[in-house]
């Protein structure tokens, strides 16, 4: 995997800065790997990400487009806090056969296998996008867009946000829209028969429905007004349907 970045956070204070700041709880045992996000105060995504709990550092896995970004708004948080940020030349690496010595259990779902960090590219050659379609998981600059609001992406379903852990950037919204809400709008997974693209506008009559995204066989990932997407559907040349 070439596309993501590890990032390190030293410091007296790396621990208790970064949970204050990101949707899940880093407050984890030595050797944990936790999936979460860094929101905007109006609850909108900025950036997913891994972190490593190592005895002297954080390490960071985020996909390499958001890297830039994330470290300079880290730094715009950091303010007095002890904490250090620096970008490594560790490499990831991923599959879903045996887990090499030190491996990660990705923690978003099993069937995302292990995650590894070292200095060396031992990723295998899984069919990601078919993994992501069947199980619903959406993906950095595809599913997941500086639009999404990660309830809406299946955050919780993923492990990625964590409720109880107390506040986080966005978390008053993020918590009405757990609380006092009802979803109407989000991801699912459709059947689609015919020929269409990623990107391609999703239809029921002449009413938008939502768009399409990854496509793995005759299955997809789309994102989806609910109330609307309860029979057929078009996208391209294809039918769609909802199955989950």
């Amino acid at each position: 995997m070439t596309d993501r970045t590890v990032i390190a956070l030293t410091g007296n204070d790396r621990v208790t800065f970064l949970d204050g700041l990101v949707t899940n709880s880093i407050l984890q045992p030595e050797g944990s790997i936790i999936y979460t996000a860094l929101l905007t105060p109006q609850g909108k995504y900025i950036a997913d990400f891994f972190v490593i709990v190592e005895p002297d550092q954080l390490l960071i896995d985020v996909a390499t487009t958001l890297a830039p970004s994330l470290a300079q708004r880290l730094s715009m948080y950091r303010l007095r806090a002890d904490v250090g940020i620096a970008e490594t030349d560790l490499i990831v690496s991923r599959g879903t056969g045996p887990a090499p010595d030190g491996a990660y259990a990705d923690p978003r779902h099993p069937a995302l296998g292990w995650r590894d960090y070292s200095d060396a590219q031992i990723s295998d050659d899984t069919d990601w996008d078919a993994i992501r379609v069947a199980h619903l998981i959406p993906e950095t600059g595809i599913e997941l867009t500086s639009d999404t609001y990660i309830l809406e992406a299946g955050f919780e379903q993923l492990n990625g946000v964590d409720f109880k852990k107390g506040c986080f950037v966005g978390q008053e919204i993020v918590a009405r829209m757990k609380h006092k809400t009802e979803l109407k709008k989000g991801l699912a997974k459709v059947s689609l028969h015919g020929s269409a693209s990623p990107g391609n506008a999703i239809t029921a009559g002449e009413k938008p429905v939502g768009t399409l995204h990854t496509i793995a066989g005759d299955q997809a990932i789309a994102y989806l007004r609910f109330d609307r997407a309860t029979g057929q559907m078009q996208a391209g040349d294809a039918t769609l349907k909802r199955i989950d």
